[in-house]
């Protein structure tokens, strides 16, 4: 059976730069505006407000290019910090997890371990609650799940 890869579509992908581009953007306002005040203590602020938009920018890069390629070892995580190989015989389970973050609901997959934390697997996240596209991308990795763990 040839290895597969899940991740974002296209749409998906594009859909989140805009959002990230819009937050940076605000942020990076929000950073003039202190810049022009006569405060004497505004660099730690400013010098807090960039790290925290690299580590937003970093993060939603991570998001947006993570991608889980299927393998009849397991699962090969690839996201833009990293690498990551997860056999099939230290999965659990697959689950769906929804939360509400900023009055929206996230959906995504997470991959249940038999020893150590769940772990969201790459480019499963979603902000629609019934996701065609994210029910697909669970059955084909249970679909090889099964096939690895039953032979």
């Amino acid at each position: 059976m040839p290895d597969v890869w899940i991740g974002f579509n296209s749409f998906d992908r594009q859909r989140a730069w805009w959002q990230n581009n819009l937050a940076t953007l605000a942020l990076t306002g929000v950073m003039v505006v202190i810049l022009t005040t006569h405060e004497p203590n505004k660099w730690w602020f400013v010098s807090s407000l960039g790290v925290l938009a690299v580590v937003a920018f970093v993060g939603t890069v991570n998001l947006i290019y993570g991608r889980v390629l299927l393998t009849a070892r397991g699962l090969e995580f690839h996201t833009f910090v990293s690498r990551r190989v997860i056999p099939w015989s230290e999965v659990a389970g697959i689950e769906t997890r929804r939360r509400v973050i900023r009055s929206r609901i996230l959906c995504d997959l997470r991959v249940v371990r038999v020893r150590g934390r769940a772990l969201t697997i790459p480019g499963t996240t979603t902000s629609r609650v019934m996701d065609a596209e994210l029910e697909l991308k669970q059955v084909a990795i249970q679909e090889r799940w099964s096939r690895a763990v039953n032979g």
